[in-house]
């Protein structure tokens, strides 16, 4: 049994199953923990025990298993390999509200002495008070009335002093089919008067409806009616009945079903391979790395792999980066898979997430979409995974144990089902590309673009240097060829996007006189300015502050404004370009689930003719009216304290430069930098991924790092930043006393050192970073205080 414990990596417990219910392994059970009930998931049975009288499992949470014998063993290899609770791994594959939530609950002792209470506080009063006014009262509503106290010491007071006491219960889960009221006339409707205007007129409304009415319907009409319907259902006149709800599907076709198109030569060299790995026993690596330039058609082998797994009856999983790519894409595999595509990603509803999982579990969607967290779909006859821009960071789950990476993930899961994996980009990671090179998986090449019209070539890209338009008097942000590419498309009435991965209107600012940065007081970190509306914002914490008329250290009023970011451009833009139609792509315009799909269509049809964007807008749209893409800085990212800095800088340009030229029309690249002669930059310019390839990997292999090491980063935060120092050469010493006792060799230590983010809402950050052979393998049996975060594999070390 995995409990929801923040026990030792693996760590299972013994409870003997009651006589009168079975168990399954996958089953989720609450079960008696200490003094609180805690919920659990069955891994196996046994007739033995070790010990005696072992404690009773409390109740199953649902009536039938809800973890695959295939997601046990996932977990399992998820816990090793992570080092995180098995729990933790396994609860990753229960379905959306699932899970029973622990509560604290506070009631009032009866017959409080007085002179105990005259003793207390007046905080101590305000919380008795509250606890005293009600049978029962939640933590979660205590703090909602109390928001600025610390109620912890407040608590522990009042039950010290025996005033209250403390209960800990747990929620029933929320997971389950939704569920609308409807109201009905019993067959004592008719039999005697009704007093009351309100009910006279929910009796008189139910008949006029035939005898029966949705609540919501009824409250449209009559307004609130919970009073009056519990009294009506009190005296037999109605009743309440429970009406399941029909989930809608989330991906829905919207056009007519599209056939497969004609292949390019390079196309049908890979398809070959593939087909025959799907048609029978693999001899060798079930994971392909399909790498093809943007627009060579790898969607068109992703959507042969899927009719294929569906035609020899099995089902295939399709991963996507971003949230936002999820419309496009869900829209393309519809119309090939009509009514049997289904959807998982964090921005559905509850209800949503609820309805797609039980529909892939019951085998009614053929082809499950998703981002990251879709790779944990209950599939039942798995048969293909397809990670489309599988170098993009967002696949790992950095903020959260298990910190897993979904391409690993997808790996361990086709080796348990069969499946194969198709990892696809233009831009593979260099890891990825070096397995393939070296026959850990299959290499696939498409390395020409392809339409419908025949072969397209790859953008022109020009890099130019802003040194030299510095020299010849441009202080623009805008490059005079820059300028004048996108007067032409604009004059023709074709598309733009410009690219620069920052927000706001300008990086920091600044007090001329004495230098003063304005900062963020929880995370040390420059305020972002905003100028429309939201003044000075922290990227971090999402603190808020208004623009000082005066520096607040020297009291002069000569504030700057540095650094430019997408408002800014667009501020720029609308300047340069007064009749263009501009839009923005970032986090800061993009507020709900449904904002990314609202601009994306809008560009695509053509209401704007100048996209401004981050990262968001480099990522696998087919954007045919684009010919221009201008790269605004790009240096930002580059110079990093992070060994793949300069992989994902070339990454990122490559991929933004190809959203350009995708339609007949052709397209072209503008790079502006500071640093022309980079190796990333100029590989980017000229589309070169091997040259790129070579000068990386001979660094990794000089130093060490991934693929020829492997990394594991300890953060440790604290409140204070000299025990965090502390804690963190503490963490080294003991360490190294591991290392030497436990014999372990070529492990290499970097650190302690403070983060590069080194402050975040009020903790400071230090991290330790040890590198080598299996320095996982060093870390499994050390138990870590509270305050350490452990990430095997991390994808960054910022």
């Amino acid at each position: 049994m995995a409990v929801d414990f923040p026990a030792g990596v693996s760590k299972t417990y013994t409870y003997a199953v009651p006589a009168h219910f079975t168990l399954n392994p996958g089953d989720l059970v609450l079960v008696p923990f200490g003094a609180r009930t805690l919920p659990g998931i069955v891994f196996s049975l046994t007739s033995k025990c070790s010990f005696d009288h072992p404690r009773e499992i409390s109740r199953r949470v649902s009536p039938e298993p809800l973890v695959s014998r295939v997601h046990l063993e996932l977990a399992r290899w998820l816990s090793h390999h992570y080092l995180c609770s098995l729990y933790e791994a396994a609860s990753l594959v229960l379905p959306p509200g699932a899970e029973p939530r622990a509560r604290t609950i506070f009631q009032a002792v009866d017959n409080a002495p007085p002179a105990v209470l005259e003793s207390l506080g007046s905080d101590e009063k305000r919380v008795y008070s509250l606890i005293a006014s009600r049978s029962r009262s939640d933590l979660a509503v205590v703090r909602k009335a109390f928001p600025r106290l610390r109620l912890e010491p407040i608590l522990d007071h009042l039950l010290r002093k025996k005033l209250v006491e403390k209960q800990t219960t747990t929620s029933q889960p929320r997971a389950g089919p939704r569920v609308t009221w409807t109201i009905e006339l019993t067959e004592d409707a008719d039999r005697g008067p009704v007093r009351g205007s309100k009910s006279q007129a929910v009796l008189a409304l139910l008949r006029e409806a035939g005898g029966s009415l949705a609540l919501s319907e009824a409250q449209k009409h009559l307004g609130p009616l919970y009073a009056t319907v519990s009294s009506l259902e009190r005296r037999g006149l109605v009743r309440r009945v429970a009406v399941e709800v029909q989930h809608v599907p989330v991906a829905r076709q919207t056009g007519p079903e599209t056939q497969p198109l004609e292949l390019s030569p390079a196309q049908r060299e890979a398809w070959r391979h593939l087909e025959k790995a799907m048609a029978g026993p693999i001899q060798g690596s079930r994971v392909f790395l399909l790498h093809g330039v943007t627009g060579s058609g790898k969607t068109e082998l992703y959507l042969l792999a899927l009719a294929e797994a569906v035609r020899l009856g099995r089902q295939a999983i399709v991963l996507v980066p971003e949230i936002a790519l999820t419309p496009q894409t869900v829209e393309r595999f519809a119309a090939r898979f009509p009514g049997r595509v289904a959807v998982l990603h964090s921005a559905l509803t509850g209800s949503e997430r609820q309805g797609e999982w039980t529909r892939i579990r019951e085998g009614q969607a053929d082809v499950v979409i998703g981002s990251r967290g879709a790779i944990f779909a209950p599939v039942p006859r798995l048969g293909l995974i397809v990670m489309d821009e599988e170098h993009e960071w967002t696949y790992k789950q950095d903020q959260q144990s298990p910190h897993y990476n979904t391409r690993d993930v997808a790996r361990r899961l086709a080796e348990l089902t069969g499946a194969i994996v198709i990892l696809g980009s233009a831009t593979p990671d260099v890891a990825s590309y070096y397995h393939a090179r070296h026959g850990d998986y299959v290499l696939l090449s498409l390395p020409g673009r392809v339409s419908e019209n025949g072969p397209l070539p790859l953008p022109h890209v020009d890099v130019v240097d802003m040194r030299k338009e510095l020299r010849e008097g441009n202080r623009s942000m805008f490059s005079r060829s820059l300028q004048s590419a996108m007067k032409e498309a604009l004059d023709k009435d074709e598309q733009v996007i410009l690219f620069l991965n920052r927000r706001g209107a300008a990086s920091i600012v600044v007090c001329r006189d004495c230098g003063h940065v304005m900062q963020c007081r929880r995370c040390d970190l420059p305020l972002t300015y905003h100028s429309q509306g939201s003044g000075l914002v922290c990227h971090q914490c999402n603190l808020r502050r208004p623009v000082p008329d005066v520096c607040p250290s020297c009291w002069s009023d000569k504030i700057r404004y540095l650094g430019v970011g997408t408002q800014k451009v667009a501020e720029e833009t609308a300047a340069l370009f007064p009749g263009a139609r501009i839009m923005r792509w970032d986090s800061d315009v993009t507020g709900d689930h449904h904002s990314h799909e609202a601009i994306l269509n809008r560009f695509a049809s053509h209401q704007a003719d100048i996209l401004i964007g981050t990262q968001m807008i480099a990522k696998g749209l087919h954007l045919p009216l684009v010919t221009l893409v201008g790269v605004v800085n790009a240096d930002l990212g580059l110079h990093l304290p992070d060994f793949r800095a300069t992989e994902r800088t070339f990454q990122i340009l490559t991929q933004v430069a190809g959203r350009a030229g995708r339609g007949p029309s052709g397209g072209r690249v503008i790079i502006q930098t500071y640093t022309p002669h980079n190796y990333a930059l100029v590989a980017a310019s000229n589309h070169d991924y091997h040259s790129f390839y070579e000068q990386e990997i001979g660094y990794r292999r000089s130093l060490g790092n991934p693929p020829f090491g492997q990394l594991v980063r300890l953060v440790y935060s604290h409140t204070n930043s000299q025990a965090c120092e502390r804690e963190t050469l503490r963490m080294l010493t003991l360490l190294k006393h591991e290392m030497e006792i436990r014999g372990h060799r070529g492990i290499h230590t970097i650190g302690p050192a403070p983060c590069y983010f080194s402050r975040v809402r009020g903790r400071y950050r230090w991290h330790l970073i040890l590198r080598g052979k299996s320095p996982r393998d060093l870390m499994a049996p050390v138990v870590l205080p509270q305050g350490w975060t452990l990430d095997v594999d991390p994808i960054s070390l910022l």
